[in-house]
């Protein structure tokens, strides 16, 4: 299992897996993937994003922990 990650790292990874962004909508920035939208946090003074949501992304991104690690 990874430890957390920085929002930086995970919107270089969410890029490495093809997905664009992030884009501006609502109170959170998205990232997308054809006619997917994956949510991410709110950039919060450098706090590092817990390993429970970042699974939680990932899953309702539809990728495997797997791919996520290779990325």
């Amino acid at each position: 299992m990874s430890p957390a990650v920085s929002r930086r790292e995970l919107i270089r990874k969410f890029r490495a897996l093809g997905f664009a962004g992030p884009y501006s909508g609502g109170r959170h920035q998205f990232m997308s993937k054809n006619a997917l939208k994956v949510r991410i946090p709110n950039p919060h003074g450098g706090d590092d994003i817990s390993v429970g949501l970042v699974k939680e992304i990932v899953r309702q991104a539809g990728l495997s922990w797997d791919d996520w690690n290779k990325a």
